[in-house]
């Protein structure tokens, strides 16, 4: 009986090592879920691709609308894209895991023409004032 419970328990820790990603993996296996299934609503999003780059720990967004390059729109754009941010962690599009493992995301927002209407790489810093951010809006909401 007690061999028997060694075998198992080394079976087992064998198994545990065995599926154990490392980060490169976790990479590999976001972007290709994020391309696979996500999708972004708002105003004249056309599509959004995920691309990494794993010597780098990095992981580029692309979100392509059909918009115009003008001051309007990147005003515009610039200044709700920390909302779209949070949205896009709070769906798990940016993983929590992988940017505490030191995974970085550099998200586009795109015009047709592939000019930058917005951009924002996502950190452990970034993730730090975006969830502060969200927290002191709900404050004040609840002030209200």
């Amino acid at each position: 009986m007690k061999k028997i419970t060694q075998i198992a328990f080394i079976a087992v820790v064998v198994l545990l090592m065995v599926s154990c990603k490392n980060t490169k993996q976790k990479i590999q296996e976001h972007v290709s879920t994020y391309n696979n299934s996500s999708s972004i609503k708002g105003s004249g999003i056309t599509s959004t691709t995920a691309k990494a780059f794993l010597n780098d720990n990095k992981i580029e967004i692309r979100i392509e609308t059909n918009l115009e390059e003008n001051d309007t729109n990147k005003l515009t754009y610039k200044e709700s894209f920390p909302d779209l941010l949070r949205e896009m962690i709070k769906n798990d599009q940016i993983s929590k895991a992988l940017i505490e493992e030191g995974v970085k995301f550099d998200v586009y927002f795109l015009a047709y023409n592939n000019a930058i209407l917005a951009q924002r790489i996502v950190d452990k810093e970034e993730l730090a004032v975006l969830e502060n951010t969200a927290d002191s809006k709900e404050k004040v909401t609840a002030k209200l």
